[in-house]
């Protein structure tokens, strides 16, 4: 009796070595998430996360490694139409005033497709809907706040119907109902078999979804596997709760798997305030 050849993974990187500047950010990270896991991608300022996924998508080059997207080689044979990217929020730029309509439906342009299909508004007011933000589709962007603006990238990716998403911290700045909602969103389509790989600084309101979590420190995967969970120090009520990202000392108390800013060892040099900014 033949079996059914199992799918390549969603997402295989091999030995990724990322240098920007002098810096090494990245250094031999090994990547693989299945189809259907949703894995969260954690780590302190400075630990490679967006780095890491950046270079995944393309826009951050390797120097040295390899990385395969749903079954192809990086590059123009990806079906790019099938993944969606959510980038960290950036500050709406002045110029020509978009809607969080037209925002949502440049999701749906990808590569030989220059033209929207038909039916595109339809289908921006869904995805729009999904995130809350139906009644805003005719707003301009930079007129939202920037809680809003997350939400109508979360939506551009959503437009899609991807088979893989990659959120790089698609929380930050967003209210915790917002949080909520999304999460609720995100678990209606990881129920149908998306595959998910966000970057965080804690689990919040996705914890319930996260299967796997990947924890990268200085540049180095230190943790791949089920979520770590806070000390007794850290969950007791008298712990002053600072995230690592607060911390201006760069140490921090609380989970000790990579998500603090300490040194690899009791010699080795923090990294730089250059480093951390270049590899946040």
């Amino acid at each position: 009796m033949s079996t059914q050849p199992q799918p390549a993974p969603a997402i295989e990187a091999r030995g990724v070595h990322v240098r920007l500047g002098s810096s090494d950010i990245l250094r031999g990270v090994d990547l693989t998430v299945q189809r259907g896991e949703v894995v969260a991608l954690l780590g302190a300022n400075g630990s490679g996360k967006s780095t890491l996924v950046r270079s995944l998508v393309g826009i951050v080059p390797l120097a040295a490694g390899h990385v395969r997207l749903l079954g192809s080689a990086l590059g123009p044979q990806v079906p790019w139409a099938q993944l969606g990217y959510v980038p960290q929020r950036v500050s709406a730029q002045t110029g020509v005033p978009s809607t969080a309509e037209e925002v949502v439906a440049s999701g749906l342009l990808h590569g030989r497709r220059v033209r929207l299909p038909r039916g595109w508004r339809a289908t921006a007011r869904e995805a729009l809907d999904r995130v809350g933000l139906a009644d805003r589709a005719q707003s301009a962007v930079h007129e939202l706040s920037g809680g809003q603006q997350q939400r109508v990238l979360i939506a551009r990716a959503l437009a899609r119907s991807p088979e893989l998403l990659i959120l790089d911290e698609p929380v930050a700045g967003v209210d915790q109902p917002s949080q909520e909602a999304f999460a609720a969103t995100l678990a209606e389509l990881t129920r149908g078999g998306m595959t998910v790989l966000v970057v965080l600084h804690e689990l919040g309101a996705l914890a319930p979804l996260i299967q796997r979590c990947v924890v990268l420190r200085h540049g180095l995967v230190v943790h791949d596997g089920e979520p770590p969970h806070a000390t007794a120090a850290h969950a007791g009520p008298d712990h002053e709760h600072l995230h690592p990202h607060d911390s201006q000392q760069g140490l921090s108390t609380g989970i000790d798997m990579g998500l603090t800013d300490a040194p690899l060892t009791r010699h080795a040099p923090a990294p730089t305030r250059t480093d951390r900014g270049a590899a946040s």
